[in-house]
């Protein structure tokens, strides 16, 4: 297995993880400071992870 496909997939990975923490709001209280923040971060890495696994491809 190329290691670019395994950036692709973690990519992948992380951007479940950050829409998974995102979507599970409060209905109350909205969302939290930590979990916009964790979910960000997330989703920074999973960018990351899959522009460096298209470029890995290519």
């Amino acid at each position: 297995m190329d290691f670019g496909l395994v950036l692709l997939l973690l990519g992948g990975f992380l951007l479940g993880g950050a829409w998974s923490i995102w979507r599970s709001d409060d209905d109350e209280k909205g969302r939290t400071g930590p979990q916009v923040v964790f979910a960000v971060i997330l989703l920074v890495a999973a960018l990351l992870a899959s522009a460096s696994g298209l470029l890995r491809l290519v």
